[in-house]
């Protein structure tokens, strides 16, 4: 599976998610464990979704930043959130897919050459190789 169909299937699970939240038929979650759940999940979307978009996307940043809020207390400061969550989930949703963002790739850490096994034995052959032939060449006293 290529960047663009993960990008895609990210997308598409998002919109799912949203789809839970913002449908016309769909009721608003009845206990706080399903809200926290689903806040948990649309914070996931805008995580996955906010590696793919371009820094300055418009409203990656409103959306990061409502993602990192907690859920409030209280039945309707909750949904409310959770809402605002979805529809901030939507609008990352729409800008990938309108963009047809594919992830950068990840920047590779620089690493120090491995020498081979052979390489090193060859080495040690080499500098006991000079240092004999340095005891040979100094005069006996």
């Amino acid at each position: 599976m290529g960047p663009a169909e993960l990008t895609r299937d990210q997308a598409v699970a998002a919109a799912k998610t949203v789809a839970l939240l913002l449908g016309e038929e769909s009721p608003l979650p009845e206990s706080a464990s399903d809200v926290e759940e689903l806040a948990r999940r649309l914070r996931g979307h805008i995580s996955q979704l906010g590696l793919v978009v371009t820094p300055g996307a418009s409203g990656l940043h409103g959306a990061q930043q409502l993602a990192s809020e907690g859920v409030p207390d209280g039945y309707m400061p909750s949904r409310v959130h959770l809402v605002r969550l979805a529809e901030a989930t939507q609008a990352l949703v729409a800008t990938v897919q309108a963009h047809g963002f594919v992830p950068a790739k990840p920047r590779r850490r620089r690493r120090w050459w491995k020498p081979q096994l052979n390489v090193l034995r060859g080495s040690v052959f080499a500098v006991a190789f000079a240092l004999l032939a340095l005891a040979a060449s100094v005069p006996r006293t």
